[in-house]
């Protein structure tokens, strides 16, 4: 579905990234683990287009998206929720979910988007910048869900979220994936998360991949080792 082969990304002359590959399936969780700085953004937004690859090979169903504009990546089946959520704070909740709906026949939210995120109808007349944390990381996280993609990119979902909604969030990308079959692949840092969500699990460290494993064959100890400081 989803294929990264010898990435390569630079800020002006300095490497970040350096040759980094992995594989997603249909319907398969990938959680990209790492402490800060260590380049899960920076991939991130290299998938989406946000920043120029210099080199290797990026590709969805087999068509290459590298030097393709993001609203491209979208409408061939890419959505992104970035870190900090960048929602809209003056829309209300139900226009910033239209926002997705932007290229889409139908202007209409899907049903199963307040069946995933009740608290989005109980607020959806709310201004976006009057949402708790959590509850605007439910909202980013519909709007890309109604572009209908076929991969959805999370950075750093749980970041500044209390536990009962990070909970809420890994049940709501777990049914995601039960309704749809979608390919999610998620940086994170809360290695509880990752569990809860991920088949795989890749650690990045200085902008390479450096281990990686599957859920059920997880050493949490090693993991843990990568995410310390």
């Amino acid at each position: 579905m989803f294929d990264v082969k010898d990435l390569f990304v630079s800020y002006g002359q300095s490497e970040v990234l350096h040759g980094l590959s992995f594989s997603a399936r249909p319907n398969e969780t990938i959680a990209i683990m790492g402490r800060n700085g260590m380049g899960k953004s920076t991939l991130f937004k290299s998938l989406i287009g946000v920043l120029p690859v210099r080199s290797g090979s990026l590709t969805l169903g087999g068509d290459s998206l590298v030097g393709i504009e993001s609203f491209r990546r979208v409408a061939r089946g890419l959505a992104y929720v970035p870190q900090g959520r960048q929602i809209f704070s003056s829309l209300s909740v139900e226009e910033n979910i239209r926002t997705g709906l932007e290229k889409s026949r139908s202007r209409a939210i899907p049903d199963e988007i307040y069946t995933l995120f009740p608290v989005l109808f109980e607020m959806r007349h709310r201004k976006g910048g009057n949402l708790s944390g959590g509850q605007q990381q439910q909202l980013a996280i519909a709007r890309a869900l109604v572009t209908e993609p076929k991969v959805l990119l999370l950075d750093e979902p749980t970041e500044g979220i209390q536990p009962s909604i990070i909970k809420d969030i890994a049940r709501a990308l777990n049914e995601i994936r039960r309704l749809r079959g979608i390919t999610i692949i998620v940086s994170e840092q809360v290695l509880s998360f990752a569990m809860d969500v991920a088949d795989r699990l890749i650690v990045i460290e200085g902008g390479r991949f450096v281990h990686e494993s599957t859920r059920d064959a997880i050493d949490a100890a090693r993991i843990k080792q990568f995410l310390s400081v």
